[in-house]
């Protein structure tokens, strides 16, 4: 059995945002096939863990990105376990990883979650040329870099010269197998709970709000979406979710045709209940993992080109409707078209590419 260890810099359990799921479930899945040591962060709980051994070796202060100290706490657990591969969540860590690799002989593989340095590019920050530069310089020095969508992989090669041949894609994964049964059955109690008669469509779109591409996808919805549903005569609800709403937003709580949930702890819940999951996101890089979670509870998702980066439209049967950024009548038709069209389902397909054990199986024939 193989022995890996994973370096995962921030709180991933429990798990909640979209990157949080990622590790968890991937780790969770892993776990079942090699022996495995996950290095984190006092805040997670280890109540939590089913599969592997969790060690809280690194600080929770921002510090720990730069805790030389950490370096020999990590080498001493690394020979004591006798690991042979490290898993790095992101590139941040870079510089730990290549002290480690160096001085235990572990092989490396950097596990991405987006082309980091594009997606701060994209919020305008200004020093993303910085962040290119030690990016290139982490996924150059590892043995392997899992990438989570094709777009990335080429962007690594293309962007910063990785070699090809050790770019893999492994991309957001879910544990289901196939399509729920009790899809009906979650709506209903949903609609009960919020006021909503059952004959009317749910629409679904949740993130966290204060977070610039999540905003600007709101703006979308109530600027130029919602007010063309209206006007269509469609029986909807939009229901928003997701926590730090601005202030400037609050009136949306008013309006007839939105349900503003707040942030939910069971966000599996709507999803499954809703008809449809709107995603206009269309800036901040990597797969919306919101987008596969819906697919896989037989959701229909209307997506704009860029939000659906790294899912090939073919794997979904009619479940996913892609239309051209900035298209917002369009985006609204296929809303409505796909609505009132006939029923499908997620086809089988879908399941063996994005569940996380044909996912970890991939990555055991890599290492």
């Amino acid at each position: 059995m193989k022995k890996i260890a994973a370096i995962v810099p921030y709180s991933f359990l429990p798990a909640q945002s979209g990157g949080q799921k990622l590790i968890a479930g991937f780790y969770d899945a892993l776990g079942r096939k090699a022996e495995l040591h996950v290095i984190g962060t006092p805040d997670n709980d280890p109540r939590l863990v089913q599969a592997y051994t969790l060690k809280h070796f690194l600080r929770s202060s921002q510090l720990r990105y730069a805790d030389f100290f950490s370096f020999f706490r990590l080498k001493n657990y690394l020979k004591q376990q006798q690991v042979e591969w490290l898993f790095i969540e992101h590139p941040y860590l870079g510089w730990l990883a290549w002290l480690l690799k160096k001085s235990t002989g572990v092989q490396l593989a950097v596990h991405t979650h987006n082309i980091e340095f594009q997606r701060f590019r994209s919020i305008g920050k200004w020093w993303w040329p910085l962040l290119k530069w030690y990016e290139g310089r982490v996924l150059n020095i590892a043995d392997l870099v899992f990438c989570i969508t094709e777009e990335d992989r080429q962007g690594f090669i293309t962007d910063l010269k990785v070699r090809a041949d050790k770019c893999v894609v492994i991309p957001y994964g879910i544990p289901q197998e196939e399509p729920p049964v009790d899809k009906a059955e979650t709506k209903a109690p949903v609609c009960h709970e919020l006021g909503i008669s059952t004959e009317h469509h749910l629409l679904f779109f949740n993130g966290v709000l204060n977070y610039e591409p999540n905003r600007q996808a709101l703006d979308a919805i109530i600027e130029k979406i919602n007010p063309a549903l209206v006007s269509s005569g469609l029986k909807y609800k939009l229901l928003i979710a997701g926590k730090n709403l601005p202030v400037s937003y609050n009136d949306l709580k008013d309006h007839p045709h939105i349900v503003y949930l707040g942030f939910v702890d069971d966000i599996d819940r709507y999803t499954k209940a809703a008809d449809l999951l709107l995603n206009p996101v269309q800036s901040g890089g990597g797969i919306k993992t919101k987008m596969i979670e819906a697919l896989a509870m037989n959701t229909a998702v209307v997506s704009v080109k860029t939000g659906a980066a790294g899912v090939v439209a073919e794997l979904c049967g009619n479940k996913l409707t892609i239309v051209p950024d900035n298209d917002w009548p369009q985006f609204t038709n296929a809303i409505i078209t796909a609505l009132q069209g006939p029923d499908s389902v997620t086809p089988p397909v879908f399941y063996k590419t994005f569940s996380w054990k044909y996912i970890v199986e991939k990555v055991m024939q890599q290492l």
